[in-house]
Order: C-alpha cells, then structure tokens, then sequence
C-alpha cells in the first residue's frame, strides 16, 4: 500500500522547478493559445476574469485586449512580474496577485470566467484544484482550460521526463486533464456543459538539438530534471528526447516542427 502522498513537500517542490529557468522564454511562444481560448468562452467587455497559473500571462492577456477586468495568479511570484511587463507595455490594466491554484483567495462566484492555460493541470491535488476553479466561478460563468493531452507530444514528453524521474507514487499525471472523461469526474456536478475541442499548437525550433538546449535552460520540468540527473542519465534523458522529438518533426531534416496535441475546454458553470 503507498504512503499517503505529502502534497505540501511536492507542491514546494514543484514551486522550485517552475520557478527555476525562465518559462516567460517558452510561454511567450504559446499566445496563440491563449487568444484562441479568450474567443472559445467568448468573453466581453467589462466581465470579471481570473487566470489561474497564469505564468507571464498568455490567457491574461488576451482577456484584457477584449477590455475584461482582468486578476492574475500564479504561485511563482516571478512569473507574474513577467506578466506585468507585457501588460505595462500594451498598457493594459492588470490586477496580479501571488496565489495558490488549490486555495484561491477570493469569494464564492467572483468571477464571469475562469481561465487556465497549461497551468492549472500541473497542480498537484487535481480534484481540489478544480473545486477552486469551480467555487469562484459565478452560476453561468465560464471556466476555460488548455490542457495537454497523454497522447500528444508534451504529454509523451512528460513520459520520458518520468522514466528517468519517477513522479510520486499515487500522483496523478497532469495530461488527465486533456482527457475528457476525466474533465466530466472533476467537473459533471457543477457543470451544466462541457466542451471539450481537439486543438494543435506547434513547437517551432531549428533542430531537436535546439528545442533541447532552449527547453533544458528554460523550461522548469525539464531544467531541473536535467539538472537532477549525474553526466550518463542526462545523456540517456537527451537521447531519449531527440528520438522523441524526430517522431514527430513533420519538417523533415531542415527544421523543427512539432506538432502537440491539447484540448480547448469551455465548461458552463452549474
């Protein structure tokens, strides 16, 4: 039988690997997915929104370019000042705030939408994570996720990731969250619908070699996997990605680009 699962000690944990690098680097890159996701709830001019793990701010963004009133949270502090930069900039009127997925400190039904972009997946305690989510969103309100799927290349990278670093026993992996029988556990009983949309978003790199090198400086998870592991492992975890990677580069020997698989999920409040 496996001990009950410390979350505080992991979540501690992964507050060091998200905070380690520079995932603004990498996120920067994955705007897109935020606009799209900003149109998929369908926001207007004026509603109350929160981003949950919000990093530097992708989905934060794109809700106040649609004139929201607009809160924005992390855990790691630092990504939220990489946020306000970019918001400064487009001055656009920002409220960011240090906080915790799984304890969000804001009242019942403050807020029209919710939304979280590969961010909210990650939290450790995934039911109670979607409670919060649920709990400050407003009956008719709107909670609006992208989230990796198992099967797509990030999902498969966190498998690797897992091979060579083994997750806490017990832990759900994050990719359930692009499952959508699981969104329907998390979610069914306070939801009055649930949409989930296959979407595709393309990593676009020189090489496998410099999606390598990019991720393992910047990218939380990956850096300090990187760093965790003796000279023979991190060379057999690089092998690993560059196999992985050459699966799915669909730009021939020229170029890198991968497509990864995620669901667009716009869950109606109940």
């Amino acid at each position: 039988m496996n001990a009950p699962i410390d979350f505080t000690a992991l979540k501690t944990r992964q507050m060091t690997a998200w905070g380690s690098g520079d995932y603004a680097v990498i996120g920067t890159t994955l705007q897109l997915v935020g606009e799209q996701l900003a149109e998929a709830c369908d926001l207007r001019c004026d509603e109350r929104v929160l981003d949950v793990a919000a990093g530097n701010g992708n989905a934060t963004l794109a809700a106040a370019r649609r004139g929201c009133q607009v809160t924005s949270t992390d855990y790691v502090a630092a990504l939220l000042d990489r946020g306000a930069e970019r918001a400064r900039a487009e001055r656009l009127d920002v409220h960011f705030q240090t906080a915790d997925a799984e304890a969000l400190p804001f009242e019942d039904a403050q807020f029209d939408a919710v939304l979280s972009t590969f961010g909210v997946m990650f939290t450790p305690d995934q039911p109670k994570a979607a409670a919060e989510l649920a709990r400050v969103c407003r009956p008719g309100g709107r909670i609006g996720l992208a989230n990796w799927t198992p099967e797509g290349f990030i999902g498969q990278l966190f498998k690797v990731l897992g091979r060579h670093l083994p997750p806490p026993a017990g832990l759900q992996p994050p990719s359930l969250w692009g499952v959508e029988a699981h969104l329907q556990s998390l979610f069914g009983e306070r939801a009055s619908d649930i949409r989930v949309t296959p979407r595709i978003f393309n990593f676009r790199y020189r090489s496998a070699a410099h999606f390598i090198e990019v991720f393992r400086t910047w990218y939380g998870p990956v850096h300090k996997a990187f760093a965790a592991l003796p000279a023979d492992s991190a060379a057999a975890l690089e092998s690993d990605l560059v196999a992985l990677l050459d699966q799915h580069n669909r730009a021939g020997t020229a170029s890198l680009v991968v497509p990864s698989a995620y669901v667009e999920v716009v869950v109606t409040r109940r």
